[in-house]
């Protein structure tokens, strides 16, 4: 009787295993992706310190990039201002994405003959990201401190080599 009920218990067993192995089942899925029109980035308008005095101690002109400059140290603004201006850019992409702003990290050479001086400390509205309107543009504006020297020499300055802003999708 014992064999009996251990033969019918392996039986039970062995058929649910093979019951199990009958029950597979499968589901399928389709992929895709979507490709998005690339972000650009265009300049518009070229940053100008405007007019800027000096004396014999060095100084900053700080430009914000509503356009407002801040004179310090050795550094005065003249009435007859120049042309003032933050970089402007123009940012395109895909409406109503977002974007993140990478500014210059070092310092920009501005150059006038064999004098110099440099543009560091880069700010931006918006700032660290930006969202495209629902036409896919936004504004961007940059601003940053120019580091003036005591009795820098008179003379235009500007830089060899542009500073670059870069734009990425988030």
């Amino acid at each position: 009787m014992k064999t009996a009920i251990k033969i019918f218990t392996f039986g039970l067993v062995v058929l649910g295993f093979s019951v199990n192995s009958f029950a597979q089942v499968s589901a399928t899925s389709s992929a895709s992706g979507t490709i998005v029109s690339p972000i650009a980035i265009t300049k518009t308008v070229d940053m100008n310190f405007g007019n800027v005095a000096v004396s014999s101690s060095p100084g900053t002109v700080i430009l914000a990039p509503s356009g407002t400059r801040t004179p310090g140290g050795g550094v005065t603004l003249p009435a007859t201002v120049g042309t003032v201006s933050a970089a402007t850019f123009t940012v395109t992409g895909v409406a109503n994405y977002t974007y993140i702003i990478t500014l210059p990290l070092t310092a920009s050479t501005l150059t006038s003959g064999g004098n110099t001086m440099t543009a560091d400390s880069f700010t931006s509205v918006p700032t660290p990201t930006g969202t495209l309107d629902g036409t896919g543009q936004q504004t961007l504006k940059v601003g940053a401190t120019l580091n003036v020297g005591g009795g820098q020499a008179a003379g235009v300055y500007t830089t060899a080599n542009p500073f670059t802003v870069t734009v990425n999708y988030n």
